[in-house]
């Protein structure tokens, strides 16, 4: 009974030592894999587990090998995408977020595949796996891309060209008839050098009227003298007495 307890146990302290004990891991994901994009990497939209993806985003499935007995089961995935302006740093699994994605666990129950869906056109950087065992790197197996939403937002500020129709200040063009009131004063004075004729100078601002002055004078003194030449005749005229 003795010898039997004895072999019994060194049995199992053999097997305990036989069977190694596994850590979890850290491991990248393959380098020829970093910097894809799901619509220029291997497509298989037939996977059933793309059925659900939204029709805007890329559908992402990775998986983990296990070229060594090992590798153990995917734990979680940290994965870097970049939008084109920032990068993003999507975790599997994280339902906190707003990317959708799963472990995927096979027939026998280990857990070799996990998905993600990002927004249509990201770019994959890089990423992270945790796994329950060891191993070198893990894969991107396939993708399905989606279909990027074209914006049509933009023709909108085209609507602020309305502002143009402001050139109505141009009409301000009425003050202009306010130089009719500047120039009838102006041409009350203007127009008078304007009968003097030629000659300029000083002398053009003496209005002529056709007539000589002294002419004028003259002719009123000659009406004057001969007025009274008759009144002298007419009363000598008076006083002569006719005798028979």
């Amino acid at each position: 009974m003795a010898r039997t307890l004895l072999i019994a146990s060194a049995a199992t302290a053999l097997v305990a030592f036989a069977t190694p004990a596994w850590a979890s891991s850290t491991i990248p994901l393959k380098s020829a894999h970093q910097g894809s994009t799901a619509a220029a990497f291997q497509q298989e939209c037939e996977d059933e587990k793309f059925v659900d993806k939204p029709r805007a985003h890329d559908g992402w499935h990775f998986v983990l090998p296990g070229s060594k007995k090992t590798a153990g089961d995917f734990e979680r995935l940290s994965l870097t995408f970049s939008n084109g302006s920032a990068t993003v740093t999507v975790a599997v699994p994280d339902d906190s977020d707003a990317y959708p994605d799963f472990l995927s666990a096979t027939g026998n129950g280990q857990v070799k595949h996990a998905y993600v869906f990002t927004p249509a056109g990201w770019t994959l950087v890089g990423g992270t796996a945790t796994i329950s065992g060891e191993d070198d790197e893990f894969n991107l197996s396939h993708t399905c891309p989606g279909t990027v939403p074209s914006g049509s937002p933009s023709p909108s500020p085209s609507a602020s060209a309305s502002p143009s129709t402001s050139t109505s200040p141009s009409t301000s063009t009425s003050p202009s008839t306010s130089t009719s009131e500047s120039v009838s004063p102006s041409g009350s004075s203007s127009t008078t050098p304007g009968t003097g004729g030629g000659g300029g100078g000083q002398d053009g601002d003496l209005p002529l009227t056709g007539v000589a002055v002294t002419t004028v004078a003259l002719f009123g003194l000659a009406l004057i003298g001969g007025g009274v030449a008759l009144t002298v005749l007419r009363r000598r005229r008076d006083r002569i007495t006719f005798t028979s």
